[in-house]
């Protein structure tokens, strides 16, 4: 798909790698942006709100109706990015209920899902564009220490492979990115290296560009599929540690 002079939409777009997909668009060369987070007035913005390439937009994935009647004022949108997400930071067993774990899939599986919907014919008219969908290594291997949050991640990049196969036909790209260890305030309480939300951005714009339909988007993503591939048993006793450690750290 060709970015120079293209409409994009890119949900929780305030912040982190929403607000570095916002600039690297922009800089690609889109005409025009629409920047979608819950409440444009009072939302911290990470990229320039007066710019006129910027249209601010109101959005809650988790809203049918507020989905629903974004679709119908941005008839023009040619490149979907689904970036918002929400990881609340409990477990499965030790949340006092599975509300967690429903919030999480609601952002994360069916606001994506329920997104990809509403634009699917929108992207059919203005000659099948693309749907980008912002995982998380937590898609391709589960993480016990964050709960709800890679299941529907999982659900989420299966949902990605079955759109892009039911999309085809009307030429609508669909690329999962596979996000690892980025600077962002969701991953503050993470240890070690992290990337900018750039990387994250520049890759999945790459992505967009050459139709690759999943790509690893940093080091530490590439890592962890290499692991993997090398050996599962043993990546899952690492992912089981971290939660004892967990565990430790928050006396849960």
């Amino acid at each position: 798909m060709e970015l120079t002079n293209c409409t994009a939409l890119v949900t929780g777009a305030n912040r982190g790698i929403g607000a570095a997909f916002v600039t690297a668009l922009l800089e690609a060369g889109a005409s025009k942006v629409y920047a979608a987070c819950r409440n444009p007035g009072t939302c911290d913005l990470e990229f320039d709100g007066g710019n006129p390439c910027i249209e601010l937009v109101t959005l809650d994935v988790t809203e049918p109706q507020s989905i629903h009647e974004l679709a119908a004022v941005c008839g023009d949108v040619q490149l979907l990015v689904n970036n918002a997400g929400l990881s609340t930071g409990e477990t499965l067993l030790n949340a006092t209920d599975v509300s967690a774990a429903r919030r999480e899939m609601e952002v994360n599986y069916f606001g994506p899902l329920q997104m990809s919907r509403a634009f699917a014919p929108i992207l059919k008219r203005n000659g099948g564009g693309a749907i980008v969908n912002v995982l998380s290594a937590a898609a391709i291997v589960s993480v016990p220490n964050m709960g709800g949050y890679s299941p529907s991640k999982f659900a989420a990049r299966a949902m990605g492979i079955a759109l892009r196969a039911e999309l085809a036909d009307q030429n609508t790209q669909v690329q999962n990115l596979i996000v690892g260890s980025i600077d962002t305030r969701m991953a503050a309480h993470v240890q070690g290296k992290k990337e900018p939300p750039a990387t994250v951005a520049k890759a999945g714009l790459k992505a967009v560009r050459n139709n690759i339909p999943e790509v690893d988007t940093d080091a530490f993503a590439v890592n962890v599929r290499a692991a993997q591939a090398r050996d599962p048993a043993r990546l899952e006793q690492q992912m089981a540690a971290a939660l004892k450690l967990d565990v430790l750290s928050t006396g849960r």
